[in-house]
């Protein structure tokens, strides 16, 4: 498994709304980042969509079940367009071509137990109604009310036509970075309307205008 400490970067030569998704990758981290105590991980409960910005729809909140397998309490619009389907609920390596569910697993494992910060370069073959599509999942750790870190932000951003549903992805690269990895060029994320914080916590919470859902 490839380790670095680099942040999320664009090339020099991507398109302009390209740039701007890495931007917001950026940004994303620099938001999870700032809610640390100094070497502490975020609590789940610290983390306000508002500040998700324009990756709203492509953000989610993992839950561990077991070492190597998490599942999906909250996830973006986008995640269920590339299922087809409604994905709270559902494991997070469903997204994930079986042929690298297992090196997957050991990349959730330093998730949770070092805990560390990962960073997966996604590929998917063209086929059948199926264009090529490419893509990243970013997970960044964080903490249960009961302080245990068995909760994580993530972020899947795809770039291609999705086609025809369901999307998998194989592992083109795996990152596993140190919490204390710098990043340059963060920038602020705007409040958006709608998307209360409550729509994060739980049974019984009110919901916003509809981006996210809590699995009941």
């Amino acid at each position: 498994m490839q380790n670095d400490t680099t942040g999320p970067h664009a090339s020099d030569k991507v398109a302009p709304q390209d740039r701007q998704q890495a931007a917001d990758l950026q940004a994303l981290h620099g938001y999870w980042a700032g809610l640390c105590e100094g070497s502490e991980v975020p609590r789940r409960a610290d983390i306000d969509p508002r500040r998700i910005g324009g990756l709203l729809s492509n953000a989610f909140i993992a839950e561990r079940i077991a070492p190597g397998v998490t599942r999906l309490r909250v996830a973006g619009l986008h995640l269920n367009a590339l299922m087809g389907m409604e994905v709270r609920g559902m494991p997070l390596s469903s997204f994930i071509a079986p042929s690298a569910r297992e090196a997957f697993a050991l990349a959730l494992v330093d998730l949770f137990e070092r805990p560390a910060r990962v960073e997966i370069d996604l590929h998917a073959r063209a086929g059948l109604g199926r264009p090529e599509m490419t893509g990243r999942l970013m997970l960044w750790p964080l903490r249960s009310d009961l302080g245990d870190v068995s909760r994580a932000l993530g972020c899947l951003v795809t770039q291609g036509e999705i086609g025809r549903a369901s999307r998998r992805f194989e592992m083109a690269a795996v990152r596993v970075l140190p919490l204390e990895a710098r990043i340059t060029g963060v920038r602020r994320l705007d409040l958006l309307p709608g998307g209360r914080r409550d729509d994060w916590r739980g049974r019984g919470a009110p919901r916003g205008r509809g981006y996210l859902r809590v699995v009941k």
